[in-house]
């Protein structure tokens, strides 16, 4: 299997496609590992060449308790392939990442998609009474090192979603949406610590000019609803897209319409 070390870790990635064809980086949310991008590898390889891993503390890469930053995993993973510049696309922490990844390395970020996702430095908002009640439960979990039922609680909350039950939705993306996050039940007691981007990414999306598509779920929570609003007012490039049928990870939930708008996206911008 595909690993590259780095210092502190040993980081695993795929790629599938043509490497001359123009490059997608694909980064994972904090509740899924890159499984969660299957369902977009055979709509994408066609025409890109796809590339995605697995963050620190995610999935099958291993990593010591150390600092370190995620952009220079990512550009590090781009290096190893030859990649000079990629369209980064981001769910979640994943967009976090991509977006500090196009202040960071301008040079290597060829376009910029996030999915319910927050600049590095976005103030805290106030949660509803349901979202609160959700995050108690998770805090009790965490108290109590009873990792599964918060590993649980957190695909409750964000795939799921805080107004949804899961009774309502397809037992298919349900299921796929525990996997996708019980796969990272072995890294719970790691702590390697990312160095923050300095200054954070909140005051200077303004200056990222690559095309940009924002995207979130209905049925997100509250802060990243805000939060797509943040960033499709403010990034000067930006087209938006919402979802109404999906929380925080559309594109495992109606990978169809993702797909769709993904690739008439690509296209329009000539990534």
């Amino acid at each position: 299997m595909p690993h590259l070390d780095v210092p502190g870790a040993t980081l695993y990635f795929e790629t599938d496609g043509e490497a001359s064809a123009p490059a997608l980086l694909l980064i994972h949310a904090g509740i899924a590992n890159l499984r969660m991008w299957d369902p977009q590898v055979d709509a994408l390889k066609g025409g890109h060449y796809v590339v995605r891993f697995d963050t620190r503390g995610f999935g099958k890469t291993r990593t010591d308790d150390v600092e370190f930053s995620d952009q220079a995993d990512a550009v590090s993973i781009l290096d190893h392939l030859g990649v000079e510049r990629a369209t980064v696309i981001g769910c979640s922490r994943g967009g976090r990442i991509a977006i500090d990844l196009a202040l960071e390395h301008p040079e290597r970020v060829a376009g910029l998609v996030t999915i319910g996702s927050a600049p590095s430095g976005f103030p805290d908002l106030e949660l509803t009474a349901e979202e609160d009640e959700l995050f108690d439960r998770m805090d009790a979990a965490f108290d109590a090192k009873d990792w599964q039922t918060l590993n649980d609680l957190e695909v409750r909350l964000w795939s799921v979603g805080p107004l949804r039950r899961e009774e309502d939705l397809d037992p298919a993306f349900v299921a796929t949406a525990y996997e996708l996050n019980r796969a990272n039940l072995p890294h719970v007691e790691e702590q390697p610590t990312p160095i923050p981007l300095e200054p954070p990414a909140y005051d200077r999306v303004v200056d990222i000019d690559v095309p940009a598509l924002v995207m979130v779920g209905d049925h997100d929570l509250s802060e990243h609803l805000a939060q797509y609003e943040y960033l499709s007012t403010n990034l000067p490039r930006a087209d938006s897209v919402r979802f109404p049928s999906s929380a925080h990870i559309p594109n495992v939930e109606q990978p169809e319409e993702f797909e769709r708008v993904l690739l008439d996206w690509l296209k329009q911008h000539g990534l």
